[in-house]
């Protein structure tokens, strides 16, 4: 195999594994669910932060 072919195929198989990560996320819904499990420590430091009230 020539050397452009090593490369190609190794760009297509980063491709398709990224493909499939992406593609498994997206089916289980997994990026919200991360992100219900972040909602309560994100809500705990933004609870802390004072706030300025005036318009």
């Amino acid at each position: 195999m020539s050397k452009i072919a090593k490369i190609l195929l190794r760009l297509v198989l980063v491709a398709l594994g990224f493909f499939a990560v992406t593609f498994t996320v997206y089916i289980f819904n997994l990026d919200m669910k991360l992100t219900a499990l972040i909602e309560p420590f994100l809500l705990k430091h933004y609870d802390k932060i004072p706030r300025d009230k005036h318009l």
